[in-house]
């Protein structure tokens, strides 16, 4: 159950970030990709609270991405890290040339 919910949430081409609505680097996170020009629809925050498999889901992107701590935020296929990652990504350049490889942008 936990996988196929992650696993169909992420996406080529899409943009999306789990989180905990009470955790302040998901609110961080949630901050900064929403001042950004998304196009409609490839931008998802998914709050695994809002499931009653939320210990389950945070197992499995242990399992997918080495860390079961919230944001966990995934550019297409690829999962970027959390909030600390984002923000550097940003710094650096990255974040943009990433969200326009995978055609995120408008």
């Amino acid at each position: 159950m936990a996988q196929e919910f992650v696993n169909c949430k992420i996406q080529p081409g899409k943009v999306v970030v789990f989180i905990k609505p009470t955790c302040p680097y998901c609110q961080k996170t949630l901050e900064i990709l929403s001042q950004l020009p998304f196009r409609p629809g490839l931008l998802e925050f998914v709050d695994i609270t809002a499931t009653n498999n939320t210990n389950e889901i945070q197992d499995y992107l242990q399992q997918l991405t080495g860390a079961r701590t919230v944001p966990r935020v995934f550019i297409g296929k690829d999962c970027i890290g959390g909030c600390s990652d984002l923000i550097a990504m940003q710094q650096n350049g990255e974040l943009m040339t990433r969200l326009k490889q995978v055609g995120a942008l408008q």
